[in-house]
C-alpha cells in the first residue's frame, strides 16, 4: 500500500523567537552579527544609504573589536553565549514540560539574526509533520523593532512554502499574570538569598528595560506603555510604594534622544544622593546576555560604586527558573486553545490512508 503524501501525522508546534547573538566573541563573529542586525529597516529607521555608509564605514569597523571583548567578559566556558544557552534551555524544558502534561508538542528556538536562522528552525519543524505553528517571541513587551522584525521574518520564510501550516503569533504578554508572578519569584528568591532592601534608609530597587529612539514611542510604538505596565505591576506584586521602585530605559546609541529615564545617569544620579544600595532587574530580557550581564551587571555597578554607593545586587534574568518555564506553558496553552495537542496514532493515519485510496480507487 503506498502512501498519500498528504497523509501523514499532523503535529502542533512552538517556536520560540529570540534576538540573537554572535557565534563566537570575535570580531569576526561580531561584525556578521551586527551587520545582519543594524541592516534590518525595522531596527534602524534611517533612510538606507545614508544608514549603510554610517554602518559600513563608521559602526562596523570600530564596534566590532570592541563588542567582542564585552562578549568575551561574558561568555560561558563550555557552553558559549548565555543568551543561547538559556534560551535553548527555555525550549527545551518547554517542550518536556508539555510532555509530561501528556501532550506531544513540537519546541524550537530560531534567532532573528544569526543561528539558528528563522528558516533552518521552520524547515525543522516542517519535516517532522507541523501542520499548526505558534509563534511565541521571547520579547514580554512588543515593539517593531522585535516583535515585528521576528514576524517578519516567519511570514517571508512561509511565504515561500506552498503547504503552509494554520498560524498563531502571540504579540505581547508583558501583563501576563503568570509572567509577573515568575518576575517577583525571581526577585523575591534573591531578596531571600541577599536580604530585602532597606527601603526607608534609601535603598532602591531599579528595573532596568530596553531602550528605543523616543520617535518610535512618538509614532507609536506601544513598547514604552507597555514597560511602564510591567513595572508598575511588577511593583505592585512585591509590595512597594511606586517611590521604592523606578522603572529605567538602557543600551542608549547615538545622539538622538531616547525613551527616559536613562539607566545609567539614573544610577548615577542616585549614588550621588546617598543611595547606599541598589537592587536591579531586568523584567524585559528572559534570558540572562550582552545589555544585562555586561551593561547591567558590570559596567553599572561600576557606576554606581564609583558614585558614592557602596552595595549594588544584580538579579539575574528568569533564565530557566520553573515558575518562568510554567509561565511560558501557560501563555502557550491560552493561545492553543482548540488545536490538538497530540499526535494520530499509526492505526488511526493507516485507516486514513486506506480510505484515502478506496476514494481513488472509485473514482479511477
Amino acid at each position: 500500500m503506498n502512501q498519500n503524501p498528504h497523509l501523514r501525522t499532523s503535529k502542533t508546534a512552538i517556536l520560540l523567537l529570540n534576538l540573537g547573538t554572535p557565534s563566537a566573541p570575535t570580531p569576526k563573529a561580531v561584525r556578521a552579527y551586527l551587520k545582519e542586525f543594524l541592516s534590518d529597516p525595522r531596527v534602524v529607521e534611517i533612510p538606507r544609504i545614508i544608514w549603510w555608509c554610517i554602518l559600513n564605514g563608521i559602526i562596523l569597523p570600530i564596534r566590532s573589536g570592541a563588542s567582542a571583548k564585552k562578549y568575551a567578559s561574558i561568555w560561558l566556558p563550555k557552553l558559549g553565549s548565555p543568551l543561547m544557552h538559556y534560551s535553548r534551555l527555555q525550549a527545551k524544558e518547554l517542550g518536556e514540560k508539555f510532555s509530561q502534561q501528556g501532550h506531544t508538542v513540537l519546541v524550537d528556538l530560531a534567532m532573528r539574526y544569526g543561528q539558528p536562522s528563522t528558516q533552518e528552525a521552520l524547515n525543522g519543524l516542517k519535516a517532522q509533520g507541523m501542520e499548526r505553528l505558534l509563534v511565541l517571541p521571547l520579547y514580554p513587551q512588543y515593539s517593531a523593532t522585535t516583535t515585528a522584525s521576528s514576524f517578519d521574518e516567519v511570514f517571508r520564510v512561509l511565504g515561500t512554502w506552498r503547504d503552509q501550516p494554520e498560524l498563531r503569533l502571540v504579540k505581547h504578554y508583558h501583563d501576563n499574570p503568570a509572567y509577573i508572578a515568575a518576575l517577583r519569584d525571581q526577585v523575591l528568591s534573591s531578596w531571600d538569598k541577599n536580604g530585602r532592601p532597606d527601603f526607608a534608609k534609601g535603598d532602591r530597587f531599579v528595573m532596568s528595560f530596553h531602550g528605543l529612539p523616543k520617535r518610535n514611542l512618538m509614532k507609536g510604538d506601544p513598547y514604552h506603555c507597555e514597560c511602564l505596565k510591567t513595572g508598575r505591576l511588577l511593583g505592585e506584586s512585591l509590595g512597594l510604594e511606586p517611590g521604592q521602585y523606578i522603572v529605567t530605559f538602557q543600551s542608549r546609541f547615538g545622539k538622538a534622544e531616547w525613551l527616559k529615564p536613562y539607566t545609567a545617569s539614573t544610577i548615577e544620579k542616585l549614588a550621588k544622593e546617598g543611595c547606599q544600595r541598589m537592587d536591579i532587574f531586568c523584567p524585559g530580557f528572559p534570558a540572562d546576555c550582552l545589555e544585562t550581564l555586561e551593561e547591567i551587571a558590570m559596567e553599572a555597578c561600576e557606576t554606581f560604586l564609583e558614585h558614592g554607593g557602596k552595595d549594588y545586587r544584580y538579579i539575574p534574568c528568569l533564565n530557566s527558573n520553573p515558575q518562568w518555564i510554567e509561565a511560558l506553558s501557560d501563555i502557550a496553552h491560552d493561545h492553543l486553545h482548540g488545536w490538538p495537542l497530540g499526535v494520530e496514532s499509526e492505526s488511526d493515519l493507516a485507516k486514513r490512508n486506506e480510505r484515502a485510496e478506496l476514494v481513488e480507487r472509485t473514482k479511477s
